[in-house]
Formats: structure tokens, sequence, C-alpha cells
């Protein structure tokens, strides 16, 4: 049996709000969880405004996505935690390479992935997937 004052009470647990951006019917654009001190921030997959763009113009709309959704939130991609990069094309992952590296801040880069996948339209070169943290 355990000792009752080893956990809090169901009633005293802590609240853990979630605040969604861009509800949509499919999914929310970013998903925050605030933990306490600082609150998670869950992306949707990002893709291009253009899907007719060459793979160069499609990353960066999708890097400057990510930028403008976690500055919404209070964060910037210095508290990316972890990327997911989906390219339905492997010979795309050195361009791919070249640009997150011009993109991430050293010494703040994320856990990532990179996985090759079909995306939602056959036009799309990538796909990028973040999890970071904002200030409460």
């Amino acid at each position: 049996m355990r000792d009752p004052g080893e956990f809090p009470p169901s009633s005293k647990d802590t609240k853990m709000p979630i605040e969604r951006r861009h509800v949509g019917k499919r999914l929310s654009e970013a998903v925050v969880f605030t933990p306490g001190g600082e609150r998670l921030v869950y992306l949707a997959g990002q893709v291009a405004d253009d899907p007719k763009a060459d793979m160069k113009s499609q990353t960066a709309q999708v890097l400057a996505a990510i930028d403008r959704l976690l500055g919404e939130v209070g964060s910037d991609k210095t508290r990316i935690l972890s990327a997911t990069l989906y390219l339905p094309d492997m010979r795309d992952f050195a361009t791919l390479n070249a640009l997150w590296e011009a993109w991430v801040v050293p010494g703040h880069t994320p856990a990532r992935a990179t996985v090759q996948a079909a995306l939602a339209g056959p036009d799309y070169k990538v796909e990028i997937q973040i999890v970071a943290t904002a200030p409460a």
C-alpha cells in the first residue's frame, strides 16, 4: 500500500492546458501544451504554399511557415526539440540537408529524422513536422 503523502490526490493533479492554433477539420497547425514553466508546441506537417515550385523554393516556404508558426506562440527555431522531415524522393536529401543546415541555429539543432514517404499531393517535394518549446 502506498503512503497517502507519496502522490498528490487526484483532485490536486496539475491541469494540463492545451492551446490549439489554426484549428481545421483535419488538423491544427500548432498545438501548445503547458506542463508548468514551459509549453510544448506541436506543429502540423508543413508543406509549401506553392506545390508547383522547385525543391529549394518549397523548402524555403516550409521553413518560413515554421518560423511564422513558432513566432505566433512566442517560440523560435532555437527551441525546436524534434523535427521529422518527409521526402517523397531521397535524391533530394542532399539539397534538403544544405537548406536545413543554413536555416538551423548552430548549437541549437534538434533531434531529427528524415523519412521517405508519399506526401498528400504528388507535387509536394517536402513536408516538415516540428515539436518545440515556448515560454509559459
